[in-house]
């Protein structure tokens, strides 16, 4: 039976078990890296066993992080008795397939999350949709659990805040949010290197990228909806296939009267990934739910089966019923 745990219920399960793998989501962004990251440090400075996986491997984004050498891509768990930690998931589906078939048979399952859409499926839940992020949460649980934070810790964490926050400019950031980023910055993090590796570094191929989704950039005729598309072919040409800049749909939002901003990327034939992003009122977590995606108010994406123009001409048709 699913329990959902307070902060302190999370903390303790946490204190009480060991061997743990520690995963997170596809296509992994600074929040699911940053928390992965975070957690391990902290636990296995605590004594305990952990290992962290995910499917698609950490964004070269991210590899001047402390220990992140240290994550696989795939890995197959030692005995039986071990916990899976989930983190960042709305839904254990956004693990990956090839890791739910590798860890099937958990002691116990962890789920720790700030998704409203959170559908609580794991043993023990501690998801806080009022959290900014999943780092701050687990920075919540780690300093429950008297964890000695380091400059590793805190970098890991605070990178995570820092991209779900829109480096701390979106409504999600609260008093709190500002306040542990401080305790953070207080620990060690090197603002100089953060900013050098997450913006002034970018890859050339990342670049072209963004130069193929503004050339495709169009507009609703009553210019509150804008979105850009990346085929198959187009990020095969340019050799990208394994980038996923998380910035580039920002520029459809952050155009004057737009509302909801678009990104289609076509990630294989016949799959297009959508990114929606929204600066108003627009609930783009409960338009993504509409095709079995999740994420937040502000923030949120899906999947969806179809040729990349078929998907637009669908969900274009759906965001223009709640944009007009």
């Amino acid at each position: 039976m699913p329990e959902r745990c307070t902060l302190r219920e999370i903390g303790e399960k946490l204190r009480a078990e060991d061997n743990y793998y520690i995963i997170g989501h596809i296509i992994p962004d600074g929040d699911c890296v940053g928390s992965l990251l975070g957690l391990y440090l902290g636990l296995t400075s605590l004594g305990k066993k952990a290992a962290m996986v995910l499917e698609d491997g950490v964004p070269d984004l991210y590899h001047f992080l402390a220990a992140v050498h240290t994550v696989k891509s795939s890995a197959t768990p030692e005995g039986k008795d071990y916990n899976l930690i989930f983190l960042d998931c709305s839904d254990r589906e956004r693990a990956g397939g090839s890791i739910l078939a590798s860890f099937s048979s958990p002691k116990y399952t962890f789920n720790i999350d700030h998704h409203a859409t959170n559908d609580f499926f794991a043993h023990y839940n501690y998801v806080d949709p009022t959290a900014s992020s999943t780092a701050e949460i687990v920075y919540n649980i780690l300093d429950y659990m008297g964890v000695d934070i380091d400059s590793g810790i805190a970098e890991a964490l605070y990178t995570g805040m820092l991209m779900d926050t829109g480096s701390f400019q979106y409504s999600n950031t609260r008093s709190s949010t500002l306040r542990i980023a401080a305790h953070l910055l207080e620990k060690g993090v090197d603002l100089d290197k953060l900013r050098i590796n997450l913006w002034e570094s970018k890859d050339k191929k990342e670049i072209l990228l963004l130069s193929k989704a503004l050339q495709s950039l169009e507009f609703s005729s009553h210019g509150k909806i804008a979105w850009m598309t990346l085929s198959y072919k187009d990020v095969e040409s340019i050799g990208a296939l394994g980038l996923h800049p998380e910035g580039i749909i920002n520029y459809t939002h952050m155009i004057k009267g737009v509302e909801v901003g678009i990104l289609f990327r076509e990630i294989s034939p016949g799959m297009v990934k959508i990114g929606f992003r929204s600066k108003g009122e627009v609930d783009v977590a409960a338009l993504a739910s509409k095709i079995g995606g999740g994420g937040h108010k502000k923030a949120a994406g899906a999947s969806r089966e179809g040729s990349l123009e078929e998907v637009k001409i669908q969900v274009l048709a759906m965001v223009e019923e709640v944009v007009k």
